[in-house]
């Protein structure tokens, strides 16, 4: 059976969460979804002017027109229900994780181009990793200097931040050992030995661990 359009979905209830943070204006929202969840929901980026509109819809939110200046602007603000719907959708299992990487997918493909195109797009994972981490490392330093947005979540914040960080320290240094494996393909990689010695470590590996 298909979704329907109004349907609560994982987006709606992100931005619910942002909602329970405080009160956003539209721009204030786009701002604040694009800098903490497009790591981890981009989806919500996509749909931030449908999905108020949607929560407003079933009681969750309100939208109050308000302006600044001469410009109006729609400000949303969770409800009780609104809290309340959160509260029952944290409780819920979620999905895994599930992985969007264009520069992965090349590598995937590796065998039908050239070496050189592999390690390019290596480099273009390493380069990734690095700018994901610089963000990271700017996001701890402003918390530990006191002008970190929202100090009253900080523990919270912490403990997803450690796992953008390793996520990416873990890109990076596979990034590193990718790059000296392919190195010694040859120019065509469909003609590249495989590596035997770690396939009979990863089978040997405990599933449960």
């Amino acid at each position: 059976m298909s979704r329907r359009a109004d349907d609560l979905n994982t987006t709606s209830f992100a931005m619910l969460g942002m909602l329970a943070i405080q009160p956003w204006s539209t721009y204030e929202l786009a701002k604040h979804v694009d800098r903490s969840l497009r790591p981890l929901w981009p989806r919500a980026r996509s749909n931030l002017f449908n999905e108020p509109r949607k929560l407003v819809a079933h009681g969750l939110a309100t939208a109050t027109e308000d302006a600044v200046g001469r410009r109006p602007r729609t400000v949303y603000t969770i409800t009780a229900k609104g809290r309340q719907a959160l509260r029952e959708w944290l409780g819920t299992p979620g999905e895994g994780p599930v992985l969007e990487f264009e520069q992965l997918l090349k590598v995937f493909f590796a065998d039908h181009g050239t070496r050189t195109d592999a390690l390019n797009a290596v480099a273009g994972i390493r380069a990734w990793a690095r700018e994901h981490n610089a963000v990271n490392i700017a996001v701890a330093r402003a918390y530990l200097a006191g002008t970190g947005p929202f100090p009253e979540r900080a523990a919270v914040l912490g403990v997803v931040g450690r796992f953008h960080t390793d996520f990416a320290d873990m890109v990076g240094s596979w990034a590193d050992w990718a790059t000296t494996t392919i190195e010694a393909w040859p120019e065509d990689p469909s003609h590249a030995e495989p590596d035997w010695a770690f396939m009979k470590r990863l089978a040997r590996r405990d599933p449960d661990r």
